[in-house]
């Protein structure tokens, strides 16, 4: 199969560096005319389909079904079961590390909850194995399933998100209520929501003897390849997983599901080639999603509205077999400078798919409810809500001490509001209407997300040509990282960015790390940068160690590079191309390795995060109840912009997800069945073109030294945290309702308006 060729770039203007200018993605044109290869476009000679057969109930067994009807159907080859399948080299179940979550791979009948996965058909075509599946026509023995935040008893977990504790202090909270003038006790509920990806997870598989080869969409190439290889008991060097475009992950494709390891096993279970791909309804079970809370704030303020207390308990729920528990407290740590801060969580097991990581986890839950207790202490002390923020934003990380860049938090909350006109807001609510007699409200709310890095490596080469090479494993989920990442190369190796050949989207490149927490950029652009400033250093040695190059003797630390040039940097009119190096000594082309990982010193001293602001307008009906976002405008201090275009589009589609949390998203449970009543993209709502305002985003500079040596900050989920609770405070201007449970609805409005 072809691979991937990045290399082309559109025409461009540049003036000095690659990075900060506002290129053009370099795989656009390959998206908008079709020739972008997916999993899914994969084709390959004598392949089969896979079809998953799911579960019709939440708790029980399956007692029959009918293999011999699905296998006399036309097309069909085989069916796998519990009874007929490959054996895995270890079992599903096992947590190997904590990156592992316990997979559906027909281990048994048992059924845990709706759309697990009960069989595989196998088939000549599409069709035939999808009529095979329904003809399997299961029988189940049904339990009644545990359902909802309620369906059992709490208990405390030992770990929150990954690691992280189930609890944090600070001072005494209670004294601090205690003490205050002004008292806020309010309980907030979140509902589950569902990834949604344009691409749905998918996989071609085929084995060569024991090679395995595998087309699928991953945030993490070397994670997927080490949980095949454990699975299977097949040596690392043995898969390689191809993984060029990915169409949406936002979490849910950054670990190895059932669905893709069933589409392996059926492929050793035939001997040919299979292609399987989850129907949207699918989505909606063994491939994670975002856990449902219920928060409770308890806040406490002194007479001149500075905050005495924070209480932030979050119950949210996890699978009957294994553990995940949405941060949603953990939000409250990070942001306000009360003296007593206490977050907690517990837990119940419903009989759901394991909840797992979705864009901004803990954050986009937590920040909804923090910033809408916010808004309602800023009010109970009679106090517009930004100048609230601004008494109270914290100038270190309150619970742990440690500096962070509060200075651009403040920026954020001045330009935001000066761009969006907050200085008209008036203080009360329901005050505002436009000339149709809509009401009109206004509500802002704090962004925040930590500023993550992994570890990763890159190779670069510099060529007798004079063009660059960089290689590494990253992946790009369609917003832009390949773009970024490649400008990152091109400066890093002292070239154009149309100079550099950038490879990318495979296992047998060097390990990028994981696209998730916002740090992909940070994290593969610091092995980047670091293998680029590698291999000038080897061409440099060339130079300055040669007698014939008019760099010599003026060892690494004397020369830069540019445009293709090492110069002497104590004399610029002294230099010469990587090219003439190259040729006169006679070497082809230098290569080296570069690693990049977090600082430990500087993450000992330092918080690390990404802020900003977010302001909305909201238009409610009233006598209807109908709700429109009307515009937006969004401030973000998130370090060194790589590409201004993509940052942008980052955080308008953050703002969006926002505004979605707080008005349209939410998966309905059947109570009696345990089964999801909307699982499509008809029911299931989120925002349409329609419903997206203008959106305005200001990205405000900032100079973070100790986040990394490129002083890159994540974008990719900070637009969700403030953003929801920006539209939920602004209904409540406009309507004077205060709505704690989300999606607002209109009966929410006319029930207590």
């Amino acid at each position: 199969m072809p691979e991937l060729n990045l290399t082309s770039a559109p025409a461009h203007i540049r003036h000095g560096s690659n990075i900060g200018q506002p290129l053009t993605r370099r795989d656009g044109v390959l998206k908008v005319t079709g020739q972008a290869t997916y999993a899914a476009d994969n084709h390959l000679p004598g392949m089969l389909f896979a079809v998953i057969a799911v579960s019709s109930i939440a708790h029980g067994r399956v007692v029959s079904l009918d293999v011999t009807a699905a296998k006399r159907h036309p097309g069909v080859v085989d069916v796998m079961t519990p009874d007929h399948k490959p054996q895995l080299a270890i079992d599903p179940e096992i947590k190997t590390n904590p990156f592992v979550f316990r997979m559906e791979a027909l281990q048994s009948n048992e059924v845990r909850y709706a759309n697990q996965p009960i069989a595989v058909v196998i088939a000549e075509t599409l069709e035939a194995a999808t009529e095979g599946a329904v003809l399997l026509a299961p029988r189940y023995e049904s339990l009644p399933p545990l359902v909802g935040l309620d369906a059992g008893e709490s208990f405390v977990p030992p770990v929150v998100g990954v690691g992280n504790p189930t609890e944090n202090h600070l001072g005494d909270v209670e004294a601090g209520l205690a003490s205050a003038e002004k008292q806020i006790d309010a309980t907030y509920e979140t509902p589950p929501q569902y990834h949604n990806a344009m691409e749905p997870h998918a996989i071609v598989v085929q084995w060569d003897g024991d090679r395995l080869s595998v087309d699928m969409p991953t945030q993490g190439l070397v994670l997927s390849l080490a949980r095949i290889a454990e699975l299977f008991g097949i040596a690392h060097d043995k898969i390689h997983i191809r993984s060029p475009f990915l169409g949406g992950g936002f979490g849910s494709k950054g670990l190895m599901g059932g669905p893709p390891v069933l589409g392996i096993m059926a492929a050793k279970l035939v001997g040919r080639p299979i292609k399987l791909v989850l129907r949207r309804e699918q989505m909606y079970g063994p491939v994670g999603h975002r856990a449902p809370t219920r928060q409770r704030l308890r806040i406490g303020a002194d007479g001149e509205g500075r905050l005495t207390a924070l209480d932030h308990h979050a119950r949210t729920v996890s699978s009957t077999f294994d553990d995940f528990y949405e941060p949603a407290a953990d939000a409250s740590h990070t942001l306000y400078a009360a003296p007593a801060i206490r977050t907690s969580h517990d837990a119940v097991r419903v009989n759901t798919g394991t909840p797992l990581f979705m864009r901004a986890p803990g954050e986009a839950t937590g920040s909804i409810a923090l910033e809408s207790a916010i808004d309602e202490m800023a009010w109970a002390c009679g106090m517009d809500p930004l100048a609230f923020r601004l008494k109270n934003y914290a100038e270190v990380e309150p619970i742990s001490g440690k500096p962070f860049s509060s200075k651009a938090l403040r920026a954020c909350y001045e330009q935001g509001a000066a761009r969006f006109g907050w200085a008209k807001r008036s203080l009360q609510a329901r005050q505002m209407r436009d000339d149709a007699g809509l009401l009109v409200g206004w509500g802002m709310g704090t962004a925040t997300f930590p500023a993550l890095m992994f570890q990763a490596e890159a190779r670069a080469a510099i060529r007798r040509d004079g063009t660059g090479v960089m290689e590494i494993g990253a992946h790009d989920m369609g917003q832009g990282a390949w773009t970024a990442l490649a400008q990152i190369a091109a400066d890093a190796v002292g070239l154009d960015i149309d100079r550099v050949t950038f490879k990318a989207g495979t296992s047998d490149l060097p390990d990028a790390g994981i696209a998730g927490g916002s740090a992909h950029t940070a994290t593969a652009g610091a092995a980047i940068h670091s293998a680029g400033a590698a291999v000038i250093a080897k061409l440099a040695d060339l130079a300055t160690g040669d007698e014939r190059s008019p760099l010599f003797g003026a060892g690494n630390a004397g020369v830069i590079a540019r445009d293709g040039r090492l110069i002497r940097r104590d004399d610029e009119s002294r230099g010469e191309s990587y090219a003439e190096i190259l040729a006169r000594a006679g070497v082809a082309e230098v290569e080296a390795r570069g690693t990049g990982a977090p600082n430990p010193a500087a993450m000992e001293e330092y918080a690390m995060h990404a802020h900003g602001a977010v302001f909305a307008e909201v238009k409610v009906d009233p006598e209807l109840g109908q709700i429109r976002v009307s515009r937006m405008v969004g401030a973000f201090a998130a370090g060194r912009i790589v590409n201004p275009r993509m940052v942008q589009s980052q955080l308008f589609g953050g703002m969006i997800w926002g505004m979605s949390f707080a008005l349209h998203e939410e998966a309905i449970t059947d109570r009696r069945t345990g089964r999801i009543m909307n699982a499509n993209l008809g029911e299931y709502h989120v925002p349409v073109n329609a419903d997206v305002p203008p959106l305005d985003v200001i990205t405000v500079d900032e100079h973070d030294p100790h986040v990394n040596a490129l002083g890159i900050k994540g974008v990719g989920e900070i637009g969700i945290t403030g953003s929801a609770g920006a539209v939920a405070n602004a209904v409540w201007h406009a309507t004077g309702v205060r709505v704690r449970r989300f999606p607002i609805r209109i009966e929410d409005l006319l029930t207590q308006s």
